[in-house]
């Protein structure tokens, strides 16, 4: 059996502090670093230098956010990470040394909110921290936030954070039921990837595959064959969408042009990655950032 640690629920941050993160990484210079950053931003902060120490202080006292170095002694950070989440949708950001596509995506699929490659602007991993802690910790929604979702089978209560499929349930990170609950508010509508970052990640800079990635897992949990996807579809050139059943022009839309290609064909594994590839950063870990972005 796992010696997993048993997370507590999330103990009350000190007074006059902003949440509580645990900083998981094995070089001392970078941890003093970020701790150093978080700290003068107004958290709480722990460290830990690798895997079984972070899975004790998190189930010592479970923290709001989890910063995790990929590359750790004993045990990965996948490894870790997959742990914690398999005791609750506690946010991790990723850092590492790797930039390639795969680690990304890896890393994300094995629940992580984000990912950012080393070398990064401390000021920068701030930011995306206050971005997830707000999302993840945000009060009661508003009004016309609040209400149930649903559509196609699916329902989602952004107050209880539950979302179902045809009564099953669905087990959705931060990321991805906000993602889902932000399309079903717009179906029929096409949205850029660097829109659905700023709407739904609340970043007006970052690594766009991210969004990629989360449609991509997305898809693998709420269609009935990712492969081809018939609620959440591509649109060549813009972003994506969702097309619910009923939605009138934008599904027959949907039907003719979003989910087809030039011959008329459902969408491949083939014809996505191709979308997906014409639609990604020049480069493998390319940072989109608008002029004012903050830099160490």
């Amino acid at each position: 059996m796992e010696n997993s640690p048993s997370a507590p629920p999330h103990a009350p941050a000190p007074e006059g502090r902003r949440g509580r993160v645990l900083v998981v990484d094995d070089d001392p210079t970078v941890a003093e670093v970020v701790v150093g950053y978080l700290h003068r931003a107004g958290y709480a902060v722990e460290r830990a230098g690798d895997g079984p120490a972070a899975l004790e202080r998190f189930a010592a006292a479970r923290p709001d956010l989890v910063v995790l170095d990929l590359m750790l002694p004993a045990m990965d950070g996948f490894e870790v990470c997959r742990r914690m989440r398999a005791h609750g949708p506690v946010p991790v950001i990723m850092l590492t040394a790797r930039g390639d596509e795969e680690d990304r995506i890896l890393g994300l699929e094995t629940g992580a909110d984000d990912y950012v490659t080393k070398p990064f602007s401390p000021r920068e991993l701030v930011l995306r921290v206050e971005s997830v802690l707000r999302r993840a910790g945000a009060g009661t929604p508003a009004a016309e936030e609040a209400r149930p979702l649903s559509g196609a089978g699916l329902r989602l209560d952004p107050v209880a954070r539950s979302a179902s499929r045809d009564g099953a349930g669905l087990a959705l990170t931060l990321r991805e039921f906000d993602l889902l609950a932000f399309l079903l508010r717009h179906p029929g509508r096409a949205f850029g990837r660097e829109e659905l970052m700023r709407e739904v990640w609340g970043w007006d800079f970052g690594d766009l595959s991210t969004v990629t990635v989360h449609i991509r897992r997305l898809r693998g949990k709420v269609e009935q064959d990712p492969a081809r996807p018939r609620l959440i579809r591509t649109v060549w050139g813009v972003g994506y969408r969702l097309d619910l059943p009923g939605d009138g022009e934008a599904g027959e839309a949907g039907e003719a042009a979003g989910a087809t290609g030039a011959t008329g064909a459902p969408e491949s594994p083939e014809a996505m990655r191709a979308i997906e590839a014409s639609e990604a950063p020049e480069a493998p870990g390319t940072t989109d950032r608008t002029a004012g972005a903050p830099r160490a």
